[in-house]
């Protein structure tokens, strides 16, 4: 199965898959495409070093989000990709790419949804909105992407225990590696396997 992947910043999780792919873990999985929103991503360098292709799309050089939204479709489609994978992306997507590949798009997000998400939440402040609200567990979350936020049908969460000593930063290095690097990798494996399926917006998972 070819994948494409979206990403905006480091490309940690990139490097998960690209690792889980190396390893054997994700057989049969190749990444066709990194699709990143701005040229300064390291994840970029992520690809380049694994010779995978990559493509800076940002919205600001387009003269609408509709332009960009139709550029970008035609440019996964032109790749193969069966499945987009946000990796870190901070863009919402637009109609046309959640409608083209609709039930084919994947997000990891730093928090157990429904808590902790929505607009506006990446980054650190899933985590600093988790210890503020002083919950006793947190983690990740893997779900199908829709027009809005975080919305989309859940495929897998892991947890991890919130520790007195935890600051933001260290909850989000515990949760990426614990949680976001193991969850995302196996989604991946689970849709290639034929083994996701969606009724009324909840995803069936058959392990």
């Amino acid at each position: 199965m070819k994948i494409a992947v979206f990403v905006s910043g480091g490309g940690t999780n990139l490097q998960a898959i690209i690792d889980n792919i190396k390893s054997g873990y994700l057989e049969g999985v190749e990444i066709a495409l990194v699709v990143a929103s701005n040229d300064k991503a390291y994840a970029l360098q992520r690809a380049a070093d694994n010779n995978v292709p990559s493509k800076v799309m940002r919205v600001s050089d387009f003269n609408s989000r509709e332009e960009w939204d139709e550029s970008l479709t035609a440019t996964v489609k032109e790749s193969g990709a069966e499945l987009i994978v946000l990796a870190g992306y901070l863009t919402l997507l637009g109609k046309t790419l959640t409608h083209e590949f609709s039930n084919r798009i994947i997000n990891i997000h730093p928090s157990l949804i429904p808590s902790f998400c929505g607009e506006g939440m990446y980054g650190i402040r899933p985590h600093e909105a988790a210890l503020k609200r002083g919950v006793k567990v947190s983690g990740a979350t893997v779900h199908f992407v829709n027009e809005n936020y975080d919305e989309g049908p859940i495929i897998l969460q892991k947890s991890v225990d919130i520790l007195p000593e935890d600051t933001p930063e260290v909850l989000q290095k515990r949760i990426m590696v614990q949680c976001e690097q193991v969850i995302l990798p196996k989604a991946i494996r689970l849709i290639a396997d034929g083994k996701v399926e969606i009724k009324d917006n909840i995803a069936y998972v058959k392990e």
